[in-house]
Protein backbone atom coordinates (compact mmCIF):
# COMPACT_ATOMS: atom_id res chain seq x y z
CA UNK A 1 0.00 0.00 0.00
CA UNK A 2 1.35 3.38 -1.02
CA UNK A 3 0.92 6.35 1.29
CA UNK A 4 1.11 9.89 -0.07
CA UNK A 5 2.69 12.60 2.04
CA UNK A 6 2.73 15.98 0.32
CA UNK A 7 5.53 18.48 0.81
CA UNK A 8 3.55 21.67 1.39
CA UNK A 9 6.48 24.07 1.67
CA UNK A 10 5.60 27.12 -0.39
CA UNK A 11 1.89 26.35 -0.45
CA UNK A 12 -0.11 29.57 -0.16
CA UNK A 13 -3.68 28.26 0.07
CA UNK A 14 -5.41 25.18 1.42
CA UNK A 15 -8.90 24.54 0.07
CA UNK A 16 -11.09 22.16 2.07
CA UNK A 17 -13.82 20.94 -0.27
CA UNK A 18 -16.78 19.24 1.33
CA UNK A 19 -17.46 15.75 0.04
CA UNK A 20 -19.89 14.64 2.74
CA UNK A 21 -23.09 12.94 1.65
CA UNK A 22 -25.20 16.13 1.52
CA UNK A 23 -22.58 17.94 -0.50
CA UNK A 24 -22.10 15.01 -2.84
CA UNK A 25 -25.84 14.96 -3.58
CA UNK A 26 -25.68 18.67 -4.39
CA UNK A 27 -22.66 18.68 -6.71
CA UNK A 28 -19.69 18.25 -4.37
CA UNK A 29 -17.80 16.03 -6.79
CA UNK A 30 -18.34 18.48 -9.64
CA UNK A 31 -17.20 21.37 -7.43
CA UNK A 32 -14.12 19.41 -6.37
CA UNK A 33 -13.14 18.61 -9.93
CA UNK A 34 -13.86 22.17 -11.09
CA UNK A 35 -11.55 23.61 -8.41
CA UNK A 36 -8.80 21.08 -9.06
CA UNK A 37 -9.01 21.44 -12.84
CA UNK A 38 -8.93 25.25 -12.69
CA UNK A 39 -5.96 25.13 -10.29
CA UNK A 40 -4.12 22.93 -12.80
CA UNK A 41 -5.20 25.08 -15.76
CA UNK A 42 -3.81 28.21 -14.10
CA UNK A 43 -0.60 26.42 -13.03
CA UNK A 44 -1.35 26.99 -9.34
CA UNK A 45 -0.57 23.42 -8.22
CA UNK A 46 2.46 24.47 -6.18
CA UNK A 47 0.54 27.30 -4.48
CA UNK A 48 -2.76 25.52 -3.79
CA UNK A 49 -3.42 22.28 -1.92
CA UNK A 50 -6.91 20.77 -1.88
CA UNK A 51 -8.43 18.30 0.55
CA UNK A 52 -11.76 16.49 0.52
CA UNK A 53 -13.54 16.48 3.86
CA UNK A 54 -16.87 17.12 5.55
CA UNK A 55 -17.21 20.69 6.77
CA UNK A 56 -20.47 20.32 8.71
CA UNK A 57 -22.52 22.94 6.85
CA UNK A 58 -24.93 20.60 5.05
CA UNK A 59 -27.62 23.26 4.54
CA UNK A 60 -25.11 25.31 2.52
CA UNK A 61 -23.89 22.37 0.43
CA UNK A 62 -21.53 22.07 -1.25
CA UNK A 63 -19.08 24.05 0.84
CA UNK A 64 -15.44 25.00 0.25
CA UNK A 65 -13.15 26.68 2.77
CA UNK A 66 -10.07 28.64 1.76
CA UNK A 67 -7.15 29.05 4.15
CA UNK A 68 -5.26 30.99 5.34
CA UNK A 69 -7.95 33.64 4.79
CA UNK A 70 -10.61 31.54 6.54
CA UNK A 71 -13.32 32.17 3.96
CA UNK A 72 -16.18 29.65 3.89
CA UNK A 73 -18.05 29.43 0.58
CA UNK A 74 -21.58 28.08 0.17
CA UNK A 75 -23.40 26.40 -2.70
CA UNK A 76 -20.23 25.95 -4.73
CA UNK A 77 -21.29 25.24 -8.28
CA UNK A 78 -18.76 24.67 -11.05
CA UNK A 79 -19.06 28.37 -11.95
CA UNK A 80 -18.47 29.47 -8.34
CA UNK A 81 -15.60 26.98 -8.07
CA UNK A 82 -13.89 28.53 -11.09
CA UNK A 83 -14.40 32.01 -9.63
CA UNK A 84 -12.91 30.92 -6.28
CA UNK A 85 -9.75 29.82 -8.07
CA UNK A 86 -9.54 32.77 -10.46
CA UNK A 87 -10.63 35.59 -8.18
CA UNK A 88 -9.70 34.41 -4.68
CA UNK A 89 -6.74 32.05 -5.05
CA UNK A 90 -5.13 33.73 -8.06
CA UNK A 91 -6.47 37.25 -7.59
CA UNK A 92 -6.68 37.69 -3.83
CA UNK A 93 -10.35 38.81 -3.71
CA UNK A 94 -13.04 36.94 -1.78
CA UNK A 95 -16.40 36.30 -3.42
CA UNK A 96 -18.46 38.21 -0.86
CA UNK A 97 -21.82 37.09 -2.27
CA UNK A 98 -20.93 33.41 -1.72
CA UNK A 99 -19.52 33.63 1.81
CA UNK A 100 -20.97 31.86 4.84
CA UNK A 101 -18.15 32.97 7.15
CA UNK A 102 -15.06 35.08 6.98
CA UNK A 103 -12.30 35.43 9.54
CA UNK A 104 -11.76 38.78 11.25
CA UNK A 105 -9.03 38.08 13.86
CA UNK A 106 -11.68 37.60 16.58
CA UNK A 107 -12.97 34.46 14.94
CA UNK A 108 -15.37 33.49 12.20
CA UNK A 109 -18.23 35.87 11.50
CA UNK A 110 -21.08 35.82 9.02
CA UNK A 111 -20.86 38.67 6.55
CA UNK A 112 -23.58 41.31 6.60
CA UNK A 113 -26.57 40.40 4.45
CA UNK A 114 -25.75 36.68 4.61
CA UNK A 115 -28.73 34.48 3.87
CA UNK A 116 -27.12 31.35 5.35
CA UNK A 117 -28.68 29.73 8.38
CA UNK A 118 -26.95 30.37 11.69
CA UNK A 119 -26.62 26.71 12.57
CA UNK A 120 -26.39 24.85 15.85
CA UNK A 121 -24.14 26.22 18.61
CA UNK A 122 -21.03 24.09 19.09
CA UNK A 123 -20.83 24.91 22.82
CA UNK A 124 -23.29 23.07 25.03
CA UNK A 125 -25.04 25.12 27.66
CA UNK A 126 -24.99 24.00 31.30
CA UNK A 127 -28.75 24.41 31.62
Amino acid sequence: MSVTTWNLNGTKHHVLICNGSSCMRKGGEEATQAIRNKVAELNLDEAVHTTRTCNGRCKDAPVAIVYPSGDWYKQVTEKVAHRIVEEHLAGGCSLKESLIYEYDQKGFVSPENSDSIEGIDKVKSNA
